[in-house]
């Protein structure tokens, strides 16, 4: 994983947690208690975290959220999302996570219109505004400050009182033994709901995510019928626990398409 990518999912992870310790970290991230104490130092040089014996502290909010995440790995994200759009068949109703991988997937399904599509995010229903052959559902709720997702009872009613044939899944962390997880209690309680909302569900996320347990479980591996990821995912060298996580959802019964 690049070292810009593990320091993102580390500091996320200590936010969502609080305090983590270490070996927890090193366990979640699939790398050595040496290299997290590393990634910890240089976060802590930021101002981002605390260290403190064994473990870390979250200090402040990070200052990227979104919008700066946004901006890692555009190119590989957009071949993603490009791929996951072509998996949803014309005139299907589809209800797409927030995320910033599932922007672009939003950025493509104007190529299969005529479609239906309920967002859960500001940004994606941005990109969807006004697009001929789109007809965009906005289900409500209220936005996560620095993330733009929508979560809380708002949301969740809404959800509930509707059915899609396709789910676009985004993942925080996707593990051989724990399955799909998120960052946010909040995020990932709109998630759980969403897979019981839709006939089949498309999990969409780049190849950093392979080997990460992030704070809250979404559901196990099974809970997709197919995957989209990148490439990189199969290289052991750069990604040393992708290929066995690969190997991992196709045991579960998933497709997995690398773009």
């Amino acid at each position: 994983m690049p070292v810009a990518d593990r320091l993102d999912v580390t500091l996320r992870l200590v936010q969502a947690a609080g305090r983590i310790s270490v070996a927890d970290l090193a366990d979640r991230l699939g790398v050595s208690e040496m290299t997290v104490r590393r990634d910890l130092d240089a976060l802590q040089a930021q101002g981002l975290l605390q260290r403190i014996r064994g473990a870390a502290t979250a200090t402040r909010e990070p200052e990227s959220g979104f919008a700066a995440r946004a901006k890692w790995q555009e190119a590989t994200k957009a071949r993603i999302g490009a791929l996951a759009a072509s998996l949803i068949r014309p005139g299907e109703t589809v209800l797409l996570d927030a995320g910033t991988t599932t922007v672009h997937v939003a950025a493509a399904l104007a190529e299969r219109a005529p479609v239906t599509v309920g967002v859960l995010s500001l940004q994606a229903a941005a990109r969807l505004t006004d697009v001929p052959g789109v007809r965009l559902l906005l289900l409500g709720g209220e936005p996560r400050p620095a993330e733009g997702s929508l979560v809380g009872p708002i949301t969740l009613r809404a959800l509930s009182e509707l059915s899609f044939d396709c789910f676009v899944l985004s993942l925080g962390g996707i593990h051989a033994e724990d399955g799909y997880s998120e960052f946010s209690l909040e995020d990932s309680a709109v998630k759980q709901l969403a897979l019981g909302r839709a006939s089949r569900t498309i999990a969409v996320a780049d190849a950093t995510k392979l080997g990460t347990r992030a704070f809250s479980r979404i559901a196990g591996l099974d809970a997709a019928a197919e995957f989209v990821t990148d490439s990189a995912a199969e290289d052991p060298e750069t990604h040393p626990v992708g290929p066995r996580t690969l190997d991992a959802l196709r045991e579960a019964g998933t497709t997995v398409h690398l773009a």
